[in-house]
């Protein structure tokens, strides 16, 4: 089952990318007692992911904390290694990111995809969502292939 608004996240594993390197952190904790705004990509280093979904949000970090949000995150069915070293090459230290090398989060949020056909194996889909004190205030899901409604742009709005 997916996700929807108004539902509390579920409790899973997932391990923040730090300059001290891997740190686990369970996502209720993670979530707890702040206003996240959460993006999650297929992959690190993909085109679109590169090219406008992380860098959309390096650029708007500033406008979204100025309008209520505590932190930005980013979760992508990655190891965290792979994550330190994208958000190293192209993000912001305004970005925190959460990998979910197994696809648990991804799963228990009912948000997964099927790369196989390029290779990626079993994937988070392309998604964003406002997240509140654990529970889900916005959330915009991406059909296959497009780039529009999980942008940091279309989160500005909903704000």
């Amino acid at each position: 089952m997916t996700i929807k608004v108004g539902d509390k996240l579920p409790d899973v594993k997932l391990v923040k990318a730090t300059a001290e390197g891997p740190q686990p952190v369970q996502s209720s904790e993670y979530f707890a007692g702040r206003k996240v705004a959460l993006f999650s990509v297929p992959g690190a280093f993909t085109p679109t992911c590169s090219a406008r979904h992380l860098p959309g949000y390096v650029e708007k970090a500033d406008e979204l904390k100025a309008k209520g949000i505590d932190e930005i995150a980013c979760t992508a069915v990655n190891d965290a290694f792979v994550l330190g070293a994208w958000n190293k090459s192209g993000g912001s230290d305004a970005i925190t990111m959460l990998a979910d090398g197994n696809g648990d989060f991804a799963q228990a949020v009912g948000l997964t995809m099927d790369g196989s056909g390029f290779g990626m194996g079993k994937r988070g889909q392309r998604f964003s969502m406002i997240v509140n004190d654990g529970v889900v205030e916005q959330l915009n899901v991406e059909a296959p292939g497009d780039f529009k409604v999980s942008s940091a742009d279309h989160m500005l709005g909903q704000l």
